[in-house]
């Protein structure tokens, strides 16, 4: 079993490394993933910058969306994480992408709620933000759920749509 930095009840966070390429495929390869963060499916040469993109931010400023698995069986869950979002006043960005065996079942939420919670204790970040696809309703619900606040329409380049945004302020985050 992997040595975890970050766990949940069910969930266990590590970084990604240069060899999980097969990993990141089948996260980023599946257009039932992609569908709503994309313009398209991801090809291979996509998909391996993604994961070095994802490695060398955890490099510079030790965040990355972590690969996340079950802690009962080390199955691949999807990842979860931050990456910076805006530097002043520091704000990070939370993004969460789970593979569709594991969709309802509450795998985002824990996730979500484990790294907003290690974001607050543990950075000096005044909030946090995210986005969703305009179609993605359960994305949409999960941000209300986390407690995270609309704040405007922003273009995502990655899917050419004016995606709604949010925050979530540190001072109206309630561990629990």
């Amino acid at each position: 079993m992997a040595a975890y930095f970050l766990t949940s009840d069910r969930l266990g966070f590590r970084t990604w490394r240069p060899d999980d390429l097969e990993l990141a495929a089948a996260l980023w390869g599946d257009p039932e993933v992609t569908r709503f963060i994309a313009a398209g499916p991801l090809s291979r040469a996509a998909i391996e910058e993604r994961l070095a993109r994802e490695i060398a931010t955890q490099a510079e400023h030790g965040l990355q969306y972590w690969p996340i698995f079950l802690r009962e069986d080390g199955s691949h869950v999807g990842c979860c994480g931050l990456r910076p979002y805006r530097p002043e006043p520091p704000v990070l960005e939370l993004g969460v992408h789970i593979r569709p065996g594991f969709w309802r079942r509450g795998f985002a939420r824990e996730a979500a709620r484990a790294v907003i919670a290690r974001a607050f204790r543990e950075r000096a970040v005044g909030a946090l933000f995210a986005g969703h696809n305009p179609n993605n309703a359960a994305s949409r619900e999960l941000l209300a759920a986390l407690g995270f606040t609309y704040t405007h329409d922003e273009l995502y380049p990655p899917t050419g749509l004016m995606h709604p945004s949010y925050l979530l302020a540190r001072e109206s985050w309630s561990p629990g």
